[in-house]
């Protein structure tokens, strides 16, 4: 048996602005609009500018798949203090390949390279599928460390463990 389609995918750091990042995240923002119950609002939400999401306060990578743009992740940085997971999105299309575990698996990866030990990321109810990635990934569910208004379930992560993170 040959190389499977997630095999053929490419992740990689990509500039915020370039058109494949323009494409998975106008994918990303109309696919919460559809699923969240009263739409998604960008501008109510805690922002993830392109600023932030660029060495180095950040960074944002692409998946590609023939070329084509097929899923997103980005690292917002924090000085001393954890790393933040923001706008992963799989196209459809691209669905049950693996590719958010991989996407997911990149950015810790990345994040542990810029000296990161602890990853947090807050997801809505409705996205049932990322929140099941990040409980069989190692994240744990904590209290809510921010006060993002379409959130409704917080995590976080230790990295290089897959311990519960302390005074939890």
């Amino acid at each position: 048996m040959g190389p499977g389609p997630i095999d053929q995918v490419q992740v990689a750091v990509c500039d915020p602005w370039h058109p494949d990042a323009r494409h998975c995240l106008q994918g990303y923002f109309g696919e919460l609009s559809d699923r969240f119950d009263g739409g998604f609002d960008p501008a109510r939400s805690i922002p993830a500018e392109d600023r932030e999401l660029t060495p180095p306060a950040g960074l944002f990578l692409v998946a590609t798949l023939h070329a084509e743009p097929v899923g997103c992740g980005a690292l917002k940085f924090h000085h001393e203090a954890p790393a933040e997971i923001k706008r992963m999105w799989v196209a459809p299309a691209a669905r049950g390949l693996g590719l958010g575990r991989r996407l997911l698996t990149e950015l810790e990866a990345h994040a542990a390279a810029h000296g990161v030990r602890v990853l947090r990321l807050e997801t809505n109810r409705t996205l049932a599928e990322a929140i099941s990635l990040y409980r069989t990934s190692g994240y744990w569910e904590v209290a809510a460390f921010n006060e993002e208004p379409y959130a409704h379930h917080w995590f976080e992560k230790t990295l290089g463990t897959a311990e519960k993170p302390a005074g939890r």
